[in-house]
């Protein structure tokens, strides 16, 4: 057996159907109208990709008007990068609209477009031609979320025995015309765990995750584990026997592993938020992924590729590898995986490859793709630019596809699913069942780590990027003016000799607008000299440096929002020093990442427009705001997430982050104060030249990003300032309550 696991790809292609509406991943991700993706893949080192070849987008109405100018382009395109395509004919579909799941015809209609596909591309010899038909035939036949949304064993049962017929008449209409053609099966694998007085539940579903593979291996039969479930539903026997006289084992199981693949089920409802509760076969139960709930993580995918293997002998690739997290946990959770892959490659296990799954981002998953609610989780690319952007998962791919050391610090540190504040219920002291986790699995905790020196440690950006460090599991040293004085060459180079930093985040500076009219000088210390001084020191220790600008470099005659290649015209002394600031900086250290924003408000200080403006409202009290200035207003956990993000890819150059939205302040305080259901008839708007200002001010300085949008939109972000706001306030209600009860 070879000793080296390959790195795969897989692109998300999911054309899934809600009652008449398609929705289509390669639309939104762009790769439908973008042929430069494939260098971009080859690029990451990849020996195969799982691509589409789908059913519904080729031939909808049939293969007498099928359209195959798509995958002719791509497909030979692949070959001669290097790249082997695993060809997919139905990925979490249903086929054209003619047909469905449950349809009789469904497998046969599937086989005859298979055989048109393997005509087409004879040397074609890897297929998937339904991919996960045991989730998929869940979600369709069982939970009703897609078409043809059943909700009866009868349904979710003759959608898995069609589609995995499909794969058995698709093979054998493929192998007609390449006898050496192969078949990689994939299904998400997980395994679940619960109290005991759900047991007879957890051994049904830990029997139920193998059907996909026991149909198509010849396994089921009278005495199968699930044989009475199977033949009590109402599908015919014989159709179950079938597969018993027409078996087509994989030749390469194909492993989905996600965060949520593993359960816990417990009967004890009250524990757990409502969501997580429902009733299954008469068992009321909470159903949640292990993490949330058990106080001793499982041991993770490992275990599962042993199962497989002791089960069928087949050999095993992980086909979907992606956590939708922040970039330094997608990094940890990659990295697992592979060492996992190795390991039990070493304990015998035929394990041939780690697919690094949608390698241009996923929409909308976190509805299940019933709706486009434009949530984005970034893959190995991020495509919200419109051009893809290679990110730090990018650098890991290519770094495991070439054997090279692994190079970025921040995979020191544990993944959110190991940490201490993952919980979503009291933690569940687990039995024997549930193996001890190794830490030695780990590449260290934070502090043993190469830290992120955060400057500010007063302000509030520098006391929320050092909070929310803590909360990711990075590592970091913050440190105030006293400790280091960042337009002083002598105690910048102290600093950065003790900490030993891998990034530098300046995130202090002279923030006073109107005093810096008269106070220049100070200004232009912290605001230009001082960033100036931390990128020359970057330069010499080969430092990252992330240093923050405004939206203030702009004179706001222009009435739509300025996005990053826009000329800076500032109109006062603060707006000057930071146009001055990204000059020195950028010639300096091409590349640092900049990044300009405006309007801060959030949840950790009660100083900022949002807060001030609430509290006045709340109190009954007149507030005056500006009605004449537009603005695009930031929410601070938001900013420092994505600031993270993009620190962590090593992005450079001038960002714009903010939530969005071009609004006035006066219009900003009223919709918060209205979110909030607080009266704002004490709210004043007012005209700009009426408030006094020392500094002028553009009348319309938002921001748009031509790189991306980045983060949410603002009602979404005031809606969770609000939530936060009002849990500390019951929070502190409750402590006072307390102390006067005692």
């Amino acid at each position: 057996m070879n000793s080296e696991i390959d790195l795969w790809g897989g692109l998300e292609c999911t054309v899934n159907r809600v009652l008449d509406q398609y929705f289509s991943q390669m639309e939104r991700n762009g790769h439908a109208a973008r042929t430069d993706d494939l260098e971009r893949f080859a690029s990451l080192g990849i020996r195969a990709i799982r691509y589409p070849v789908l059913w519904e987008r080729t031939a909808p109405d049939g293969l007498d008007t099928a359209d195959w100018s798509w995958p002719d382009e791509r497909l030979p395109a692949l070959q001669k990068l290097g790249v082997t395509p695993i060809v997919g004919l139905v990925h979490h579909g249903s086929g054209p609209r003619h047909t469905s799941l449950i349809d009789p015809g469904f497998a046969e209609g599937l086989a005859e477009f298979a055989g048109a596909v393997a005509r087409r591309y004879p040397w074609i010899e890897y297929y998937t031609p339904v991919n996960e038909p045991l989730t998929t035939a869940r979600f369709s036949g069982l939970y009703g979320v897609w078409y043809p949304h059943g909700r009866d064993e009868r349904s979710f049962i003759q959608a898995l025995v069609n589609q995995c017929r499909a794969v058995v008449l698709s093979m054998r209409a493929i192998r007609e015309v390449n006898p050496n053609a192969k078949l990689v099966q994939t299904d998400d694998l997980g395994k679940t765990y619960s109290t005991s007085e759900m047991a007879e539940l957890t051994t049904f579903y830990n029997e139920r995750r193998w059907l996909s593979w026991d149909l198509l291996c010849g396994k089921v039969d009278e005495n199968h584990a699930l044989w009475e479930y199977l033949s009590s539903t109402g599908v015919e026997t014989s159709e179950l026997l079938w597969f018993k006289d027409n078996p087509c084992p994989p030749d390469i199981i194909g492993v989905n592993y996600y965060i949520t693949s593993e359960r816990w089920l417990d009967h004890r409802v009250d524990r757990y938020p409502e969501r997580y509760v429902g009733t299954y076969r008469n068992f009321h139960h909470a159903d949640i992924e292990t993490p949330r709930a058990l106080a001793t993580p499982t041991p993770g995918i490992g275990p599962l590729l042993q199962e497989a293997w002791g089960r069928y002998g087949l050999p095993i690739a992980i086909t979907e590898a992606h956590i939708d997290a922040n970039r330094e946990d997608q990094l940890r959770w990659l990295l697992e995986i592979w060492e996992a892959a190795q390991q039990v490659r070493c304990n015998g296990v035929d394990v041939r490859a780690v697919t690094v799954w949608a390698l241009l981002g996923s929409y909308d998953w976190n509805c299940l793709v019933t709706e486009c609610r434009g949530y984005y989780e970034p893959g190995p690319f991020d495509v919200r630019s419109g051009h893809p952007r290679p990110t730090a998962v990018a650098s890991l791919m290519r770094e495991l596809s070439a054997g090279r050391p692994l190079s970025h610090p921040v995979l020191q540190g544990l993944g959110w699913w190991h940490r201490p504040g993952r919980f979503l219920c009291p933690p569940v002291a687990t039995s024997a069942a549930v193996a001890s986790f190794s830490s030695e699995r780990l590449h260290g905790r934070p502090g043993d780590a190469q830290p992120i020196l955060i400057t500010g440690a007063s302000g509030t950006l520098g006391s929320a990027f050092a909070r929310i460090c803590e909360a990711r599991s990075l590592a970091y040293r913050i440190v105030s003016r006293q400790e280091m004085d960042i337009a002083d060459p002598a105690s910048v180079e102290s600093i950065i000799v003790r900490y030993r930093p891998w990034a530098i985040i300046n995130a202090g500076g002279y923030v006073r607008v109107d005093d810096a009219e008269t106070d220049s000088e100070r200004c232009f210390r912290e605001n230009t000299l001082g960033p100036s001084v931390l990128a020359i020191a970057c330069v010499r220790h080969q430092v990252q440096l992330m240093t923050f600008s405004s939206d203030l470099v702009f004179d706001g005659r222009q009435q739509s929002p300025y996005i990053e290649g826009d000329n800076v015209a500032p109109l006062n002394i603060y707006g000057r020093s930071k146009v001055e600031a990204e000059r020195k900086v950028l010639d300096m250290l091409p590349e640092a990442l900049v990044i300009r924003t405006s309007a801060f408000f959030g949840p950790w200080d009660s100083h900022n427009f949002v807060a001030q403006a609430l509290k006045s409202l709340r109190a009954g009290l007149p507030f005056v705001a500006a009605n004449d200035m537009k603005v695009s207003p930031t929410y601070v956990p938001d900013l420092v997430h994505a600031c993270l993000d993009l620190l962590i890819d090593k992005e450079k150059g001038i960002w714009h982050l903010t939530n969005a939205e071009p609004i006035t302040w006066a219009d900003l305080a009223h919709r918060a104060g209205t979110m909030a259901g607080i009266d704002t008839s004490r709210l004043e708007p007012m005209a700009c030249a009426q408030m006094n200002y020392a500094a002028p001010r553009p009348k319309y300085s938002a921001l748009q990003s031509e790189k991306g949008i980045a983060l949410p939109p603002l009602d979404d972000a005031l809606s969770r300032y609000l939530r936060l706001q009002e849990e500390a306030a019951e929070q502190d209600y409750g402590g006072q309550a307390a102390h006067v009860g005692g």
